[in-house]
């Protein structure tokens, strides 16, 4: 696993704040099923990188996310390790809404942010939204965003039935 001290001197090369929690870039939104244990599973897990994990990725300190911390999240394709630098950017933990932003560091394949919200609606459902807003990375990463950007479809029906699965 890369060192933790490369990650803390890595720079950000994406200042949204947050901006995919509001909404903005391409949203998707799955139903997770409804009542207090649907909840309850969810709005842990979203808080805990169970999207991502969930989904076939590895994330280094992986415990609850708070604003501030950086991670490695460490994607597998087949015998291939690609690690992505991230860092989380905002927390939403609401009595029907719980989630997480992240943005890029330096070092990472794309260059953008990410939330992942698990909302409980007035019909008791519960939801699941994934938001993305992303760019070609800066440098000879560059190279590698059309092929990030055909991956990322795929990416989000994973995330998608991350938690679905679990529950239903």
């Amino acid at each position: 696993m890369r060192s933790r001290t490369a990650l803390v001197e890595r720079s950000s090369t994406f200042d949204g704040g947050g901006v995919t929690l509001a909404g903005g870039g391409v949203e998707r939104s799955a139903r997770l099923g409804e009542g207090a244990a649907v909840w309850a599973f969810a709005g842990a897990e979203v808080l805990r990188w169970g999207v991502k994990t969930r989904s076939g990725f590895s994330v280094a300190d992986g415990r609850v996310v708070a604003v501030g911390n950086r991670y490695w999240i460490v994607a597998r394709l087949g015998p291939l390790r690609i690690h992505e630098p991230v860092q989380v950017v905002a927390v939403v933990d609401e009595v029907d809404q719980k989630g997480f932003a992240y943005s890029t560091l330096d070092g990472h394949p794309i260059r953008g942010e990410e939330a992942f919200v698990v909302e409980r609606r007035t019909d008791d459902s519960v939801w699941l939204t994934i938001r993305s807003l992303t760019y070609p990375a800066r440098g000879l990463r560059r190279a590698g965003y059309p092929r990030a950007r055909l991956a990322q479809p795929f990416y989000r029906r994973r995330y998608l039935r991350a938690l679905a699965e679990t529950v239903g």
